[in-house]
């Protein structure tokens, strides 16, 4: 009877290593996020080189004017303006959030097709 002991202790470590490694793949400087498996919510503080490693990609606030903000994710530039549809970069789809006069929140996603 210890196979199911074994298989139960294998499940456990497997879950704690992805828990653990969803936890560490994240990394920020002006920035900060919420990640969950597949997708990043990424908010910048404007006026300080903001970037952020998520999903094993770095994402950048290169710039932003009005509603309209451009961003480097996993070495693209995109310009995205709030309520447009996702752009790609990467293998990833990014979409503009919201603009302030002090942050700026982009969402970076996981293409399923990619």
């Amino acid at each position: 009877m210890p196979v199911p002991s074994v298989r139960r202790a294998a499940g456990l470590f497997a879950g704690l290593a992805l828990g653990l490694a969803v936890l560490t793949g994240c990394s920020s400087q002006g920035a900060s996020t919420d990640c969950g498996l597949d997708a990043c919510t990424v908010t910048f503080e404007r006026g300080v080189d903001a970037s952020a490693t998520i999903l094993g990609v770095e994402a950048k606030l290169v710039g932003a004017e009005g509603d309209q903000v451009t961003v480097e994710v996993a070495g693209e530039q995109l310009t995205l303006t709030t309520g447009q549809q996702a752009a790609e970069a990467g293998g990833f789809a990014v979409t503009l959030d919201s603009v302030t006069d002090q942050q700026v929140k982009i969402r970076v996603s996981r293409n399923p097709g990619s």
